[in-house]
């Protein structure tokens, strides 16, 4: 009886995939088969035939990938993965310092100048980006995930040491898989302030100052001269917007803009948004701390250099006698 009402039934879905059927079945002959239209026909890229993506056909994709890119360390290799960034983390006696630029780099090509490098991993902890976009923000984002989990589980804040631990572990499963990773895991827990260096090899180092990307060696510059440990507040921010300004102007794969965050004890503040090339001309603004004018070198030495060179004082210059 059930089959018998579902033959001559309108509202079955049996009977309505059967209409369906006849309706395509009447548009292929009144206007020709999908295929004869647009790129599918070979009207749209003057080829025939339906585009379809080629996938290499390899037995063993990482060992494909270390012989044909340079995470073999050979020179001559055919594909060159370019990675372009400037972040940095230090610790003081006012907590953590972290500032990164926001330019995401395809080899010499800026794909993007509104990247946040920055991952929020939870209100007390932050995580860096440097290397492979994509890796970090889902491997962080992960970690995310198991730093609540272990909260749930043991009814306490995960430690800034436990958590640098579980992504050191969590990425060297997959060494040499083509993971792409240089970031530093920032914050403050029951023994203070504390940063750890982690990349895609697993290796995992505790320090008070850190710098990764093609423009850290420009941010350790300045790093170096101004870092010491009773720098107040207001000098450490300084002091990271001028590194990555530093790094903005001088490397080519960084720059736009510096974001800065301050983690202390009740955990991390977002301080803002600066533009490199406003700092350059003009300073961070209305500041405190900052010196009131811009960065650039010429912003620096106006009237002081010998091409503005002041006109001499007279005040104690010796008295000249003529004679005639």
């Amino acid at each position: 009886m059930n089959s018998l009402v579902s033959k001559f039934s309108s509202s079955t879905a049996t009977s309505q995939l059967k209409q369906a059927k006849k309706h395509l079945q009447q548009e292929e002959e009144e206007y020709g088969e999908p295929a004869m239209w647009g790129s599918a026909g070979g009207f749209g890229n003057m080829a025939a035939g339906i585009p379809s993506f080629q996938i290499p056909a390899v037995a063993d994709p990482t060992s494909f990938l270390r012989l044909h890119t340079d995470d073999a360390a050979d020179p001559s290799c055919r594909i060159k993965i370019q990675h372009g960034t400037t972040t940095l983390a230090f610790r003081f006696q006012g907590g953590v310092i972290v500032a990164v630029d926001s330019r995401a780099t395809a080899g010499s090509y800026i794909a993007s100048g509104t990247v946040k490098k920055v991952i929020e991993i939870n209100p007390y902890l932050l995580g860096t980006m440097a290397g492979g976009a994509a890796d970090c923000q889902y491997w962080e984002t992960y970690l995310g995930i198991q730093c609540r989990l272990h909260e749930l589980r043991n009814k306490e804040r995960i430690s800034v040491a436990a958590a640098s631990k579980y992504l050191s572990n969590l990425v060297y499963s997959y060494k040499g898989m083509g993971l792409s990773m240089g970031t530093m895991i920032c914050g403050w827990d029951k023994t203070g302030p504390r940063i750890f260096y982690v990349d895609s090899d697993g290796t995992r180092l505790k320090g008070d100052l850190f710098s990764v990307g093609s423009g850290s060696t420009f941010a350790y510059g300045v790093l170096d001269s101004g870092y010491r440990w009773d720098l107040t507040d207001e000098e450490a921010q300084e002091l990271g917007r001028r590194s990555i300004y530093a790094a903005g102007h001088r490397d080519a794969y960084s720059g736009n803009s510096c974001n800065l965050y301050h983690v202390k004890e009740h955990g991390w503040t977002y301080l803002g948004n600066y533009d490199i090339s406003k700092l350059h001309y003009d300073g961070p603004g209305d500041v405190p701390g900052s010196a009131g004018h811009g960065y650039g070198y010429s912003e620096r030495t106006a009237g002081l250099s010998s091409a503005n060179d002041p006109a001499p004082s007279t005040e104690n210059a010796p008295a000249v006698s003529v004679q005639a």
